[in-house]
């Protein structure tokens, strides 16, 4: 077999929802790269339809708001079958514990494990429907491994997401669908600067954390998620994999 047929992803359609920014954008381009056809789903249509020029090889947009899970249904059935599916789309709420509410843990949680666990059923019933074997991918974060203060809802969402990968993968390995996650660790994003922006002191220990001395960027995770959409990783399935320059291990 050639390269491009172990590792090459040519007559895949893929979606990944927050494919407008950041890591979503690039997996989406990781994976357009890789030879499969690409939709990007989100809220905000004309920050996807800059992305998707971006992107190229003929990626195209879909409006999705995943915390609207009654009309999941329907957009899964206007949008037609795919081979690949990337839970991207998240949010955080950097707030004290204790004076957090429980809407606003949902409007985390429900972005994060709801919406994704809506359209993954939707997904998964019409491969098994079309007897298509298929592939979906979580996005945790490696905060489900180390915790962090301040952002409980993100935090516990990650770790659900890890859940979410065992029991799903567990069920639907025999079926033909693989089932896996990829836990970033701290990307040079527009978030992260803008979360480090002045408070050196912040940053100067996310750095010291760091066991290969560097941040991780965007296509770090792109290219670990189109490895796991590809045949050459067939017998890989429910795992989450840690792409974060140590930094969940090391110290």
């Amino acid at each position: 077999m050639s390269l491009q047929d172990v590792y090459g992803l040519h007559g895949k359609r893929a979606l990944v929802t927050g494919g407008g920014t950041g890591i979503g954008k690039a997996v989406a381009m990781c994976l357009a790269h890789s030879g499969a056809e690409v939709v990007i789903a989100g809220r905000r249509l004309d920050v996807l339809e800059a992305a998707a020029t971006e992107i190229g090889h003929g990626c195209r947009t879909a409006a999705l708001d995943i915390t609207k899970t009654g009309e999941i249904t329907a957009f899964e059935n206007a949008l037609g079958p795919v081979d690949i599916l990337v839970n991207n789309a998240g949010n955080t709420l950097k707030k004290p514990f204790e004076d957090q509410t429980l809407d606003e843990f949902d409007q985390v949680f429900d972005v994060h494990v709801r919406g994704a666990l809506e359209l993954s059923r939707c997904v998964i019933r019409r491969m098994l429907t079309d007897g298509r074997d298929g592939n979906i991918q979580f996005l945790s974060s490696m905060t489900a491994y180390i915790g962090q203060p301040m952002v409980a809802g993100y935090t516990i969402s990650k770790t659900a997401i890890n859940g979410v990968v065992r029991g799903l993968s567990a069920e639907f390995a025999a079926r033909g669908i693989r089932v896996n996650g990829v836990a970033p660790g701290w990307i040079d994003t527009d978030i992260f600067r803008n979360a480090t922006k002045g408070d050196p002191a912040r940053k100067d220990k996310i750095m010291s954390r760091i066991p290969m001395g560097y941040l991780g960027e965007t296509d770090d995770i792109g290219w670990c998620c189109a490895f796991l959409a590809s045949p050459a990783a067939k017998y890989i399935t429910g795992q989450v994999v840690l792409v974060d320059g140590g930094g969940a291990t090391g110290f």
